[in-house]
């Protein structure tokens, strides 16, 4: 079955940065966009980038030019390496791929305070 696991959040100062990462299994990984969300208490889930099986990306305005999104198809990967980190960014991210049939992984906590 497909699954989707993420890892690589935690606790960071502001300006600070992570590395996400989102292994995933059960599809043709490298024939899919992957997309990674963020979830924030009391606030809707939001895309916050994407990457097509091409390698073409796209990002929300708020994280331009400090998170990247990329993809290793050969380790079935995605990662969202994530620079400049403001309290803001504090929230569950949560890797996302569509198959059709929508699928989710668990999140990873990042907390950005000080």
């Amino acid at each position: 079955q497909v699954q989707l696991v993420e890892s690589g959040g935690g606790l960071v100062q502001p300006g600070g940065s992570l590395r996400l990462s989102c292994v995933a299994s059960g599809f043709i990984f490298s024939r899919y966009a992957m997309r990674w969300f963020r979830q924030a208490p009391g606030k809707k889930r939001e895309l916050v980038a994407a990457i097509s099986s091409g390698g073409s990306t796209e990002y929300t305005n708020s994280v331009k030019g400090r998170f990247t999104i990329s993809r290793d198809n050969a380790k079935k990967m995605v990662y969202l390496q994530m620079n400049s980190l403001k309290p803001e960014d504090t929230a569950v991210y949560l890797c996302n791929t569509y198959l059709p049939a929508t699928y989710w992984g668990q999140g990873t906590q990042v907390t950005v305070s000080s």
